[in-house]
């Protein structure tokens, strides 16, 4: 525990918050003395002897230099470019298009929106908030409640694993990205190979995807695998890009926020300048003004499916980056003045205008293909891989220049990948630092992030074997499945209930200090999701989630996977949120006295908790010590106290 001087008392003080250590011996007057790892001036050593006090005092040797401090951003500009560029990933371009048209066109706009105000806002303000009070990682944070820890160690775990598969798509980013380089395409009408499939423009024909062809077989070589049980050699060319691509997470990472908030300079911006360009190539297509038509038609009947509106919520958790730790990090980084609610909306607001945005450039060039194929756009609008890797590629290859488009929109894939896999791995770095302070010295820090971007590159050979790919959809649906909407209800209501949504609100305000009427305003409201709005509609989009995991099964293409494959899917969920209750029988463990005093105890905040972001010296102390002026004041002569 750490109490400044003038703070002394015995509030607060519990037996758990400090260390067993031996009581400590007297010392001459004028020699270096010691309170509990802290040593103190000579002029009070030598008070504090004379007076002998109801504490004890011993020599000590001085302290070696203290481990390294931590970071800060260089600017707020980095954070909010990290935090962008963290946001705006993947999903925002093959996921929520295709959301988009699949519930009702324009309409789907109406519950997106909706989820955003009661369910992304407010669950993004309180990570944000937590990490910039408590100044530390996803589980060095919850020293604010020491029961909620293992929400913490789940963030962790759902990190490692998106972490894990996230760079896969890289990999392949950067294989598609090698082959732009040739003219034709590899995987266009126009290649020698692929004369066989596209002999015929016209009819049925049309429906051999030369680009699909090139995918699976290519790419992928997943025609050489029968499932999940079939894993089969791993494709070299796409260990040697997994490779360069963890290669490049370690070098943008070597040292922390310092090289990875210049990167996002470029890697934040990029995608944007890309996606203009492309809406204005888009627009001048034929056939594109049908495709932006197919993306915003109406459907408002759709309105009345549950299914929809889990769909919105799905995408606004997912799109916001809610409950890996990435966010939570980034903040700890921050000044403790910073305005984390202007943040709030800035980069929620901007990372779902950008999904929308993005929308024009996607279905403006399946209209255009759609057109060139004769076909309905519904038929060759795709989400996911499918469209990243399928559908858009073929779309590039019918235009003019198309080796130029093609290197265009994998390099934007490329920056968006990297942006997020730095959040990720953002989180998972900052949350072991935290808790191994030692580690931030720059050679141990650097042996740990490198064994740790070697030891996922050697995890995901798996995935870009010949069957890997079947192993790659099994860990992307159930890591942030249900277990991630646990973790995120728990971090809610703890925040709410355990640490006290009041206490939270005042912890805000502190740190704004000039707060404006505005702000004020605005916490009501976020008090009332905190407390009531959110974790419903969290509750709401478990139950479908569980709902939908019974009555369906997962699938890719037209292989189902089996029981045990769907079985070791839950495993991956369960691990993650198993975590909250573990850790919370360890927290009950370590204190004393009744069930309910051990409960009560570990709800408490540590005293540690509101001395992140305070500057002034602390000193730690063991047990509960009461000191008063005359303990500081040499006794009168002849005087019978010792």
């Amino acid at each position: 525990m750490k109490l400044f001087p003038e703070q002394w008392s015995a509030e607060g003080v519990r037996q758990s918050d400090f260390p067993e250590q031996e009581m400590p011996a007297t010392v001459m007057p004028g020699s270096l003395v010691q309170l509990n790892g802290v040593t103190l001036e000579s002029a009070h050593s030598q008070s504090v002897s004379q007076a002998q006090p109801a504490f004890q005092i011993q020599p000590v040797t001085p302290d070696p230099a203290p481990s390294q401090p931590r970071e800060t951003w260089g600017g707020k500009y980095e954070f909010l470019l990290s935090c962008i560029g963290y946001c705006v990933g993947l999903g925002n371009v093959w996921r929520f298009p295709y959301l988009c048209y699949r519930n009702g066109g324009g309409v789907f706009l109406i519950p997106y929106f909706v989820m955003l105000l009661f369910t992304g806002l407010p669950l993004f303000l309180l990570e944000l908030s937590l990490g910039q009070y408590g100044a530390a990682g996803p589980i060095t944070v919850w020293k604010c409640c020491p029961l909620l820890k293992g929400i913490g160690v789940g963030m962790l775990l759902v990190s490692s694993l998106v972490s894990l598969y996230y760079n896969v798509i890289i990999a392949w980013t950067f294989y598609y990205l090698g082959m732009s380089f040739q003219s034709p395409l590899p995987w266009s009408c126009d290649a020698p190979q692929n004369a066989r499939l596209c002999q015929n423009a016209s009819g049925n024909s049309s429906r051999f995807s030369a680009s699909e062809a090139f995918w699976n077989e290519q790419v992928l070589g997943v025609t050489h695998s029968s499932g999940l049980h079939d894993p089969g050699p791993v494709r070299w060319p796409l260990a040697i890009c997994l490779l360069v691509a963890w290669i490049v997470i370690f070098l943008c990472m070597l040292k922390g926020i310092r090289s990875s908030g210049k990167v996002v300079y470029f890697t934040a911006t990029f995608p944007y300048l890309v996606l203009v360009v492309l809406i204005i190539r888009g627009a001048t297509l034929e056939g594109s003004i049908e495709g932006v038509r197919f993306y915003l038609s109406s459907d408002w009947s759709r309105l009345q499916s549950a299914q929809v509106w889990n769909d919105a919520a799905s995408q606004i958790f997912y799109s916001l980056g809610i409950g890996f730790g990435g966010l939570l990090s980034m903040a700890s980084y921050n000044k403790f003045d910073n305005n984390v609610i202007r943040d709030t909306l800035v980069i929620a607001i901007g990372n779902c205008c950008t999904s929308f945005f993005a929308g024009f450039a996607i279905f403006s060039i399946l209209g255009h293909m759609a057109w060139r194929k004769r076909v309905p756009v519904g038929e060759v609008a795709d989400s996911g891989p499918g469209l990243a890797f399928v559908a858009y590629p073929e779309a590039l290859a019918l235009l003019p220049g198309s080796a130029f488009w093609s290197v265009l929109f994998f390099l934007m894939m490329f920056t968006l990948g990297v942006d997020t896999l730095f959040g990720n791995m953002e989180g998972i770095t900052t949350a072991v630092l935290d808790e191994f302070p030692a580690l931030r010295e720059w050679r141990w820090k650097t042996l740990f992030l490198g064994a740790l971007c070697f030891t996922f590159y050697l995890l995901g050979l798996l995935l870009i074997t010949e069957g890997g790919i079947y192993w790659f959809t099994l860990i992307d649906a159930y890591s942030t499945s249900f277990g991630l909407i646990i973790i995120t209800l728990f971090m809610c209501v703890g925040i709410a209930f355990f640490y006290g949504v009041n206490q939270f609100c005042q912890d805000i305000v502190d740190m704004i200090c000039r707060c404006p009427p505005w702000c004020s305003k605005l916490l009501l409201y976020f008090k009332a999701c905190w407390v009531f709005i959110t974790p419903c509609l969290l509750l709401f989009i478990l139950f479908y989630i569980f709902l939908e995991m019974y009555n369906t099964s997962l699938h890719y293409g037209a292989y189902t996977y089996p029981r045990w494959g769907k079985a070791l899917g839950v495993c991956m969920g369960t691990v993650t949120c198993i975590q909250i209750p573990l850790w919370a029988l360890v927290a009950v463990c370590r204190e004393s006295g009744t069930l309910t005093d051990r409960f009560r105890k570990a709800i408490h905040p540590l005293n540690s908790w509101r001395t992140a972001t305070t500057h002034a010296e602390v000193i730690d102390v063991p047990y509960t010590i009461n000191l008063v002026d005359s303990d500081f004041v040499s006794p009168p002569q002849g005087s019978s106290e010792a």
